[in-house]
């Protein structure tokens, strides 16, 4: 991305081109201080900038109707279309529609701050796109960022001033200015969250800062990723203000601080616990109220501390997360002199806080497990020595030699020796894998019983699982419908029942109903079932669950929207090669019409080895097994759903469909017999010809997978009963097919866009529907579909990009878990929340008869939060 500059631009060797001065360049206006309008637009420079130079362009703010007579504005301002008239004192821009953003023109983006709705950035493309020398505007209202493309850079200033007057903050997230450090983009582990709650605190404190430009606090990862110019110990003691602990996101630190803070926690709550107990024994006994008062002091202190400082730090963020509601109650227990209750509200509120965090940090670490699957060093191959060197100082094209019983560290392509692999890492398939020159080998993986010698072909930051780990890092931080609708019920909800506190402390006793006290009491119970604890979880939980297990079993999903879509799936259509069949077409049948195989093997050779069609690369291959010589061609073209043809000695040669040459009127009876007894038997055509003859046909055949007809069958058992596949294959090669799967529905001869308009169809049907494919030649379809699902994906970066959902194995069967997996998600998540609103419920119903104490409040917030957290942790342990 070209970076930009939003002040003045300086640039003194700028030509002037200025009718109104004799100056060549910006440097001479400068010395000369000239006071024209035109250097000053060219070159930014304030020092010659005139007095009564006022324009609406782009360089200037003002509307040209505030120029005077003998300005030297060289401005149209009064001729744009884009304005009214201004020259009258009407300067608002008309809003058109903002052109469409052109990728490969220089663009800048700007954080966006006050939009209230999508609207808002349909207000502020139109705007923005008024500016002259704008080729583009692309504003994004869910993550508040705005994308200008533009001619030059000079054309920006205004956009500021511009978004001001609109009500809206823009602050720049490019900067040329040499004096400012670059930003940066760094991951922390926060420690101490007790709640999704807890995240939005960070994330309102840190916003504050300018030289923060982007933020995200996940709670159900754990991690914040922020982009700033701060200093790390500047940003760690910001956390730290707030009551929580940043640490660089280094697995192995993390574990060992994690482990200290656990053992810290755990002994202080075992220390208030027996204070608590100590003095409620005591408060039986005849010794004096002193010695109990001061025991669940100490646990208050003890106990408190954290929630306490975690509270103030909340209050001057302006936010009301559970903290300040739990030490707002344990304050005004303290008032009433209920000690026990004060006590006993903060000792479950800490002792929930470590079981949730506890049971959480299981979901956490399923990622950090596979982290640590790939070793740290490799065995390098230096001329006839072995040296050791670290993973990332290795470069690709390196060889790499991986022993018997060890972990393969990085990716590569055999080019010696024989060994099975154990790929479960990668695919989840515990089977150990067949390897030998030619074949991939993936970083993570073990290598069982023979010595490997591989050439590396990605670096450490880019092997499968290094891919796989941040893209579902970044799956577990992005929001699902779902989530994003519980966490704003619980903003409106919990202010709601903050109000209703106050008003029930207040209001009853000062109309003359019932006692200070007792009302008191009751507010201070109301402040406890305000915390949305067990609510704002009920999500997140569950999705972080559910995408580590999945990644575990080699299914890669991409966000928690994905996983919910997965979950409604009623349709699913197929495409065939590679799909529903091994994608490993032989040939399978030669008929040469007008000339011999071996000249007929050369064409095919001459035309298919250009192509990456799964069909056209077995023709090549069988070409080169038989020692076939390719022909001298040129003009190569591709021919949409039908084949290939070239310029081969001047005459113009295809290979294609039978549906081609029909097109072209081209063959006899007799050969077209011939081909059609090899369709009946289910092979797959190719024909090769000119314009004048058919010279012959090849039959090619694939296998259905193994592991097709089960899949499906388990499919059906889940309740997906519409299946469907799609092909470009004729129709009876796709009977044969649909025959063998046991698949009913199949339609045939189509184009890319005709699976696409298939997949529509299903979908005006009513019908929920994932597209599967390999996600290399079914891309539109795959986007097209409401569920993209790609197999194979631990081998194509394509796969992995395209896709929605990516089954990391050629294995079909993991399509049924994944939905299945998908489906239980939902269902756990609709228990959560239900169970976490009928608990609410339940609590504000018995607060008002006088039945709640103010521990047992805590109990029940805590103890639903803690069940919810158990609940969404099944999800973690389904098996396919």
């Amino acid at each position: 991305m070209k970076l930009i500059q939003l002040t003045p631009i300086r640039d003194f060797n700028k030509q002037c081109n200025c009718s109104t001065c004799e100056h060549q360049e910006v440097r001479e206006c400068v010395e000369a201080k000239c006071n024209c309008c035109k250097c000053y637009e060219t070159s930014g420079n304030l020092a010659i900038k005139p007095d009564n130079c006022h324009c609406c362009t782009d360089s200037h703010d003002d509307c040209c109707h505030d120029e005077e007579n003998d300005s030297h504005c060289d401005d149209d301002c009064c001729k744009n279309e884009n304005y009214k008239d201004c020259c009258d004192g009407k300067d608002e821009p008309i809003l058109k529609e903002a052109p469409p953003l052109d990728r490969n023109l220089s663009s800048a983006v700007y954080q966006i701050s006050g939009m209230d709705c999508p609207a808002c950035a349909r207000t502020i493309e139109k705007s923005v796109s008024q500016i002259p020398g704008i080729t583009g505007v692309q504003v994004h209202y869910s993550t508040g960022k705005m994308r200008v493309a533009y001619s030059d850079a000079s054309r920006l200033s205004p956009i500021p001033k511009q978004l001001s007057r609109l009500g809206y903050r823009v602050k720049p997230e490019d900067s040329l200015n040499s004096q400012t450090k670059t930003n940066v983009r760094d991951i922390y582990r926060i420690e101490g969250m007790d709640c999704g709650t807890c995240a939005k605190s960070i994330e309102k404190h840190l916003n504050r800062f300018p030289e923060v430009q982007s933020l995200e606090v996940n709670f159900s990862s754990g991690k914040m990723s922020i982009s700033h110019t701060l200093s790390a110990e500047r940003i760690q003691q910001e956390v730290k203000k707030m009551g929580y602990q940043a640490l660089p996101d280094i697995h192995d630190e993390q574990e060992n601080d994690q482990h200290v803070h656990s053992h810290k926690s755990r002994l202080e709550i075992l220390i208030s616990g027996l204070c608590i107990a100590a003095g409620f024994v005591l408060s039986f006994t005849q010794i004096t109220f002193v010695l109990p008062t001061a025991l669940y002091g100490i646990a208050l202190i003890i106990s408190g501390r954290q929630p306490l400082r975690n509270a103030y730090y909340a209050l001057r963020s302006r936010s009301l997360d559970m903290n300040v509601l739990m030490s707002a109650a344990a304050i005004g227990a303290v008032f009433i002199n209920q000690w026990l209750e004060s006590a006993t509200v903060v000792w479950l509120f800490a002792l929930g806080a470590v079981l949730e965090n506890r049971s959480i940090e299981k979901t956490r670490r399923s990622i950090g497990d596979l982290m640590k699957v790939a070793p740290t060093e490799a065995w390098i191959k230096s001329g006839d020595s072995l040296i050791k060197k670290l993973v990332s100082a290795v470069t690709v094209g390196e060889t790499m030699v991986v022993k018997p019983g060890e972990c393969i560290p990085l990716d590569g392509e055999v080019i010696k020796g024989e060994s099975s692999v154990n790929q479960a890492p990668i695919t989840g398939e515990a089977i150990p894998v067949d390897k030998s020159q030619g074949d991939a080998v993936f970083a993570g993986t073990m290598n069982e019983n023979g010595t490997l010698e591989c050439q590396i072909t990605k670096l450490s930051t880019n092997t499968a699982i290094a891919r796989i780990i941040q893209m579902v890092e970044e799956a577990q931080e992005k929001q699902a419908p779902t989530q994003t609708f519980v966490d704003r019920f619980a903003r409106i909800y919990t202010p709601i029942v903050f109000i209703l506190a106050v008003a029930v402390m207040l209001i009853p006793p000062m109309i003359g109903i019932g006692t200070w006290g007792s009302w008191f009491y009751k507010g201070l119970e109301l402040l406890v079932v305000a915390c949305p604890c067990a609510l704002v979880i009920s999500t997140p939980v569950a999705i972080v669950s559910a995408i580590g297990n999945a990644a575990k079993q080699g299914v890669l999903i991409k966000g928690g929207a994905f996983l919910e879509k997965a979950g409604q799936i009623q349709a699913i259509a197929f495409d065939k090669t590679g799909t529903i069949t091994e994608g490993k077409p032989k040939v399978a049948s030669i008929i040469a019409f007008t000339s011999d195989q071996n000249h007929l093997m050369s064409l095919i050779k001459t035309l298919e080895d250009y192509s990456t069609h799964p069909i056209a690369r077995c023709l090549s291959a069988y070409a080169n097994e038989k020692n076939s010589l390719a022909l001298a061609g040129e003009n190569y073209q591709n021919i949409p759903g039908k084949g290939v043809q070239a310029d081969i000695s001047g005459t113009i040669y295809y290979a294609g469909s039978l549906k081609l040459f029909r097109e072209k009127g081209v063959g006899t009876i007799e050969e077209y017999a011939q081909a059609h007894k090899l369709l009946e038997s289910g092979q797959t055509l190719v024909m090769i010809g000119t314009d004048e003859k058919l010279i012959g046909v090849i039959g090619v055949s694939d296998t259905i997978r193994k592991t097709t007809r089960s899949a499906l069958n388990k499919l059906q058992k889940i309740g997906i009963h519409d299946l469907v596949m799609l092909t470009g294959d004729n129709q009876k090669t796709a009977e044969q097919v649909a025959k063998e799967a046991a698949i009913t529905r199949y339609l045939s001869d189509l184009l890319p866009e005709d699976k696409v308009t298939s997949i529509k169809k299903l979908q005006a049907s009513g019908l929920k529907t994932a597209m599967v494919g390999d996600g290399i030649n079914d891309a539109p379809a795959l986007a097209s579909a409401d569920l993209g699902i790609a197999m194979g994906g631990a081998g194509t970066d394509t796969a992995m990009e395209t896709a929605d959902l990516v089954l990391m194995a050629d294995n079909l069967e993991k399509l049924p878990f994944a939905i299945s997996l998908s489906q239980k998600s939902l269902k756990i998540i609709k228990q959560n929340i239900s169970f976490a609103l009928i608990v609410k419920a339940a609590a504000l119903f018995l607060i008002f008869p006088g039945w709640l104490t103010l521990w047992l409040a805590v109990f029940s917030d805590t103890g639903a939060a803690l069940l919810v957290i158990l609940n969404s942790l099944r999800l973690f342990h389904q098996r396919n």
